[in-house]
């Protein structure tokens, strides 16, 4: 069985059990951590951070883990929200003035949180050394028309919500999600994450594998079509797109969500308060999601726990070939998983949730 590194309590050694098997069959270099009222219980690693399998993934190892930056996102807006800086309900012109043409004058923050604003792609074909350019993309969506009216539909905005709210964000604050992020969370938390990595970290940066190609499957779906690739550019690391180019590990995404999980503290530090945190959980849209195909439930910036989490109060959400985080407010547990074999499919695999299920089965009665 594949060697693993860190820390288990022994309580959880069906995780660190399910992470050789994965390290064994389908993974190359990956990480997972669990954290149960805030604090480390699972702190996970092994495997190669390259596709030759000569470089060991060490502890440091971060990695590019896609749209489970968008739980950092929104993290970033409950904050705010906690603080009185930002009403959800309000319309997003409000803050962003420039947002209300083109017949947006009644999209609401929380629309854009929760994939129903009508921006899920840019309208004109865009590349994405454009998408990198955070002036330009604002500009861009600012001017576009909804596809639908706002709040009655859903359509997953893969690419688009990060920079529609994080535009709220620089808005409220006068800092960009990225600074936001760094200077409010990741650094009071002592979180190894970042949105837009600066170059001091490149030889910590483990490449993505890019997942065999598959019938139909086209990566994240939207304008620009993203290949797996781009993210092992100097350019995508450097840029801030908070829908999407986050880095970190198991450990770092964990410790950061953790707060939402454990009543708004971990580890001393305090981002929320219980009812801040409880906002995430507010019911936003029920039904198909018009770009991924599938039923949703969407609450404030995470999907709902629902079918796949029955009868727990669990927010959730992953990236493009397999990241995963899921909080549960019940248990007061935050399981993370990042790896860099990417495998096919928008709505990634099933090597995250093994290993949830494992920390489920771990769980203290």
């Amino acid at each position: 069985m594949a060697d693993t590194h860190g820390m288990c309590d022994e309580r959880f050694g069906a995780v660190r059990e399910t992470l050789a098997a994965s390290l064994d069959d389908r993974d190359v270099g990956a990480s997972v951590a669990v954290y149960l009222d805030g604090e480390p219980v699972v702190d996970l690693w092994g495997g190669y951070a390259d596709a030759e399998r000569t470089v060991p993934w060490e502890r440091d190892t971060i990695v590019n883990v896609w749209s489970t930056t968008k739980t950092m996102t929104a993290l970033c807006a409950l904050i705010l929200a906690d603080r009185g800086d930002l009403d959800l309900t309000a319309p997003v012109a409000k803050y962003w003035p420039e947002f209300a043409a083109a017949g947006k004058e009644r999209v609401e923050v929380r629309h854009l949180l929760s994939h129903t604003a009508g921006l899920p792609a840019f309208d004109e074909p865009i590349t994405v050394e454009q998408v990198c350019d955070r002036e330009e993309s604002t500009r861009r969506l600012a001017g576009q028309f909804p596809r639908w009216e706002p709040g009655t539909q859903a359509g997953y905005h893969a690419v688009t919500q990060g920079h529609l709210v994080g535009e709220v964000v620089r808005r409220v604050t006068g800092r960009t999600l990225g600074a936001f992020f760094a200077e409010e969370v990741a650094g009071p938390l002592g979180a190894d994450f970042h949105i837009g990595t600066p170059a001091e970290h490149d030889h910590r940066v483990a490449s993505v594998i890019a997942p065999p190609p598959s019938p139909g499957d086209s990566g994240e779906p939207g304008n620009p079509p993203l290949r797996a690739e781009d993210a092992n550019t100097v350019a995508w690391r450097r840029a801030e797109i908070p829908a999407g180019n986050g880095h970190g590990n198991a450990r770092a995404v964990g410790a950061v969500q953790s707060v939402l999980s454990n009543g708004g503290t971990a580890r001393g530090v305090r981002l929320l308060s219980p009812a801040g945190c409880e906002r995430a959980l507010e019911e936003q849209y029920h039904g198909p999601d018009r770009v991924l195909g599938v039923p949703m439930r969407y609450g404030i910036g995470y999907g709902l726990g629902g079918g796949m989490f029955p009868g727990r109060r669990t927010c959730y959400w992953g990236g493009w070939g397999g990241s995963l985080v899921v909080n549960d407010l019940d248990a007061r547990m935050t399981v993370a998983y990042a790896m860099n074999r990417m495998l096919s499919g928008s709505l990634g695999d099933d090597r995250g949730l093994l290993l949830v299920t494992a920390a489920y089965e771990s769980l203290p009665a």
